[in-house]
């Protein structure tokens, strides 16, 4: 080969490997460079208690100080909205999230339902004696106390026997009356005159009257006559049968007629006076069933029902006063004993959400039902009563909605960054005065736009990558 030729087959050689050289840099440094980038995009840092401030890069808080957490970015779903429909659906007033937000705010709803709620009134009382078992044993005539058989407060009385003997004048003259009425009555009888025989019969009838009122029974007045000699001492009886709570009287103590010797309680069935609010009282009905507990028996309860309303208002501690009637069975309820009392009144039915979907921002009521997958729209709503960890709603959703749960509040924060009507606006304090470092902008809607916080640690807010 001549000189010639080769020189310029070389330069041709050595331009060929230079371009292919040339063409393998640009192209590996450009995948690394877009893998690179892909990776840097899937490694974001956040806040955890300010989740709009989003890094790319670790560091602080420029809000709280607080260290910021890596998060990666979740894949794309399936589904998701388009930049149009995102766009679309912020217009309207809604708050419209990817899925990477709702992993992040960790967004979750039910569905609203329509159920029947039991509400709890929980109330305390003392127990008291059921007044409609209650006696008083007393002289029907004026005497002395010769023998008393319940001798001490706490004794067991029995309707069908004495709890005490009296001696009395009156009532020995009284008999002997009867007695004599009884034999001119007999002697009487025989006489051929009407009129004769039967004023017999009336004198006999006045005596055993004044008997009776004094307090002697029929089956005494029988022995009285079968045995024909008047009794020195006169057993008094209790009306009912019971416990003895107070004794006025001592054996051999003289008591004059209608004179109070014991006081009679039957505590096999007692009341309970409840003290409810009024504010809670309108739920309770006569013949309700009411659960009472005593601190003197845990675990234990008694069932009770409501047997009066009182008509009037305790004016010092605003309540009403609510009888409960029930059996004591052993007498384990003891009057002036403190108890608490549950009385269940059912609700009618009615929208039911749990508790953390209802906002409270003291001036309304919000729930956020999520209009269409990845949307979310702020309601307004009434909020009636609470029932452990569910609440009715009285008016503003329907059955079957879907309400969130778990990320409200920062889907609200989320509304009132992009100029929103999230649950808060218009809430007292979030207004910023003119003293405030930056006054709040009004957007074109005429709603005052969150102002910047204000520069910590010489960091500027617009510099930050939020969204």
């Amino acid at each position: 080969m001549t000189k010639k030729t080769a020189i310029p087959l070389v330069v041709i050689l050595l331009a060929s490997l230079a371009g292919l050289g040339w063409f393998l840099r640009q192209g590996k440094p450009a995948g690394k460079e877009t893998s690179e980038k892909a990776e840097t995009a899937r490694h974001i840092y956040t806040c955890t208690m300010h989740p709009f401030i989003i890094r790319d890069k670790p560091g602080s808080c420029p809000i709280c100080g607080m260290e910021l957490v890596r998060k990666i970015e979740a894949a794309p779903a399936t589904g998701a909205q388009s930049p149009e429909e995102k766009q679309a659906a912020e217009a309207a007033g809604n708050v419209a999230l990817s899925s990477r937000q709702r992993v992040m705010a960790n967004v979750a709803t039910v569905e609203a339902k329509m159920e029947q709620l039991d509400k709890e009134i929980s109330a305390v009382g003392v127990v008291q004696y059921d007044q409609s078992r209650q006696a008083k044993v007393t002289a029907w005539v004026a005497g002395r106390i010769d023998k008393l058989d319940a001798n001490t407060v706490g004794a067991n009385v029995s309707k069908g026997r004495p709890v005490a003997e009296l001696y009395s004048p009156d009532l020995v003259a009284t008999q002997e009356e009867y007695l004599l009425a009884v034999r001119s009555r007999d002697q009487l009888r025989n006489s051929p005159i009407a009129s004769i025989s039967r004023n017999g019969d009336g004198l006999v009838a006045s005596a055993k009257q004044r008997l009776l009122l004094l307090g002697v029974r029929e089956a005494q007045i029988v022995e009285l006559e079968r045995s024909g000699r008047p009794s020195m001492r006169l057993p008094i009886f209790t009306p009912l049968s019971g416990v003895v709570i107070e004794k006025m009287v001592q054996q051999g103590q003289y008591v004059s007629m209608g004179e109070v010797l014991l006081n009679i309680a039957d505590l096999s069935s007692v009341w309970v006076e409840l003290e409810v609010y009024e504010n809670e009282f309108s739920g309770i009905h006569a013949g309700q069933q009411v659960q009472i507990r005593s601190q003197s028996f845990p675990g234990s309860s008694f069932s009770g029902r409501v047997a009066l309303i009182y008509p009037f208002l305790d004016p010092k501690t605003r309540t009403v006063k609510v009888r409960v009637t029930l059996s004591n069975p052993g007498m384990k309820l003891k009057p002036d004993m403190f108890v608490n009392a549950i009385i269940r009144t059912p609700l009618p039915p009615s929208i039911v959400v749990p508790v953390t979907a209802v906002m409270d921002t003291g001036k309304r009521q919000v729930v956020w039902v999520e209009s269409s997958p990845g949307t979310y729209e702020a309601r307004n709503v009434v909020a009636g009563d609470r029932v452990n960890d569910r609440v009715r709603i009285v008016s503003g959703l329907n059955a079957g909605e879907k309400v969130v749960v778990s990320g409200g509040y920062l889907i609200d924060s989320e509304s009132q960054l992009r100029g929103g009507g999230g649950g808060h606006e218009n809430m007292p304090g979030m207004k910023m005065d003119g003293h405030s470092p930056a006054a709040p902008a009004r957007n074109s809607g005429g709603v005052e736009a969150p102002a910047a916080p204000a520069e910590k640690g010489g960091q500027k807010m617009d510099t930050m990558n939020m969204q």
